[in-house]
């Protein structure tokens, strides 16, 4: 284990003694210093772990020895240690970002429990989580063998994201790896779990909340209890609503989390419209031919939502004064975040933001996105400190001010794909990487689902014998031709349109304004 170093500095230096020897005893170096003027040619002679400053000294004071050994090392750890327990000398430590603030007198533990709280606070961890993950590694695997239902599926799922942020912020790459393989595993089991129950949840005898069935079930409600900002974050993973969930928590207390399932394919033109209109693909298709495209069609698959909202507003017999926005470009934003005060009185205000959509994309295409967002932990730190500066936030504390309720969801998740599956077919076959539709599609059986009779599962089909294939666990779709290059293009880019747990099984949370 590391021996650490510490500089303690306190003019009364000597009445100190049994404080450094029980230190030394420990296994920690203690250099001591008289005044803040010999702390600072101490660190700029020697590198300290951390430092422990007496407030109250002759010539420099604390506070002044804390302002010189920031400028000398920011990022060294300064215990304060005083008599004076005056809030504004409080205040100015802590906004000079003190590690610890200690009141005199201290006895040993307390310093013992700072030092370990400043250093070794990422083995502590480290080894805490990871013996927590050992002990829950066995009760994934025997749920795994055991689950049964759509809510079971979706518990699982969260605690599997649960530990992998976990699991991301400790030294133990093992461990990582471990939980990489269970999830492999667990789409691997879902994927069967979903080829044998979806049929039946679309047939309408039983199962989860679905995208067609979101808004009744879920949203409505909601609206019932007074002004409400319905936010639909395109392409939003489970992983990156616990990320953003903090930085939400000043502006809003949330009251409930649930999730619910995207429907197939789990794609933006499918699910989407699903949500906004209430209806699955085939009763789109068969009710507002005006309004549904087809894969192969030409233009816009998604620029009727705020049609097939109101048309399900007045399904659904629902009174609302409402307004619809979609964002995708940080002007459309910005408009909205300062305009967002003219709509006090709406009963709804429907917002679908593209940005994480737009970034999954990215990742595919550019160069320098793919080096940002190499894996997972990557890819939610750049949503994350997208999100932190985005016109979204802005707009959502434009609500908080109006008192609006606060509904967070998405369509459809997103999966990082890594094993190429090979599929034929002809020329208008669709040309997403995760699902196809399309006629004569040969493909490898075990990877994938197949819908030979695309009605059942209330899909439209471009011509008589079109089927449907979606992608399981992260598998995703190669043509023959040209197959290394292509593969070598698409390996590790993030996707949807298939099946995975990252991809169907997405949160839907309301949150209060504070």
């Amino acid at each position: 284990m590391k021996r650490f170093s510490v500089l303690w500095v306190d003019d009364e230096i000597d009445l100190l003694k049994s404080h450094l020897m029980f230190l030394e005893d420990r296994n920690y170096r203690v250099e001591t210093c008289n005044s803040g003027q010999d702390a600072l040619e101490a660190v700029r002679e020697q590198p300290f772990d951390i430092v422990f400053l007496d407030e109250n000294m002759p010539g420099l004071s604390g506070l002044e020895t804390l302002t010189e050994l920031k400028r000398i090392d920011a990022s060294l750890p300064v215990v304060m240690i005083t008599k004076n327990e005056e809030e504004s000398i409080m205040e100015e430590a802590i906004g000079s970002k003190i590690a610890d603030y200690l009141i005199k007198p201290v006895n040993p533990n307390q310093i013992l429990l700072s030092l370990k709280k400043n250093l070794d606070h990422s083995r502590l961890v480290s080894e805490k989580t990871t013996a927590g993950y050992q002990q829950e590694f066995r009760k994934i695997a025997m749920d795994l063998s055991m689950v049964r239902t759509h809510e079971e599926w979706a518990e699982l799922y969260r605690k599997l994201i649960f530990w992998e942020l976990q699991l991301e912020s400790i030294e133990d790459r093992s461990m990582f790896e471990i939980l990489e393989s269970q999830k492999s595993e667990a789409n691997q089991q879902f994927g069967k779990f979903i080829e044998r129950e979806y049929p039946d949840w679309i047939s309408g005898e039983y199962g989860p909340v679905m995208s067609h069935t979101l808004f009744r079930q879920w949203v409505a409600p909601v609206l019932e209890q007074g002004p409400t900002l319905l936010l639909v974050i395109d392409n939003l993973r489970y992983d990156q609503w616990f990320a953003f969930e903090d930085v939400l928590s000043p502006y809003y207390r949330k009251t409930s989390e649930r999730s619910y399932y995207s429907i197939l394919p789990t794609a933006t033109q499918y699910a989407r419209n699903a949500i906004f209109s209430g209806l699955m693909p085939l009763d789109m298709e068969k009710r507002h031919p005006e309004w549904w495209k087809n894969d192969t069609d030409q233009g816009g698959k998604n620029l009727h939502e705020a049609d097939f909202l109101k048309a399900q507003i007045g399904r659904l017999g629902l009174d609302l004064d409402w307004e619809y926005h979609k964002i995708s470009s940080l002007k459309q934003g910005r408009n909205l975040a300062q305009q967002f005060r003219t709509l006090k009185g709406k009963d709804l205000v429907a917002v679908v933001y593209n940005f994480v959509d737009m970034l999954s994309h990215a990742r595919t295409e550019m160069d320098v996105i793919k080096e940002l967002a190499s894996d997972d932990k990557a890819y939610r730190s750049l949503a994350l400190s997208w999100f932190k500066n985005s016109p979204l936030l802005a707009i959502i504390q434009e609500a908080q001010a109006l008192g609006f309720r606060l509904v967070i969801t998405t369509d459809h998740g997103t999966i990082n794909v890594k094993q190429p599956s090979k599929v034929i077919g002809d020329r208008d076959t669709s040309l997403n990487l995760r699902y196809k539709t399309g006629r004569s599609l040969t493909y490898e059986d075990k990877e994938v689902l197949a819908a030979t009779r695309p009605e059942e599962l209330r899909l439209p089909s471009i011509t008589m014998s079109s089927s449907f294939i979606f992608a399981k666990n992260d598998f995703f779709f190669a043509y023959p031709n040209n197959y290394n290059h292509y593969v070598s293009y698409y390996r590790n880019t993030y996707q949807h349109g298939g099946i995975s747990l990252e991809e169907m099984v997405v949160p839907f949370i309301v949150l209060d304004p504070r």
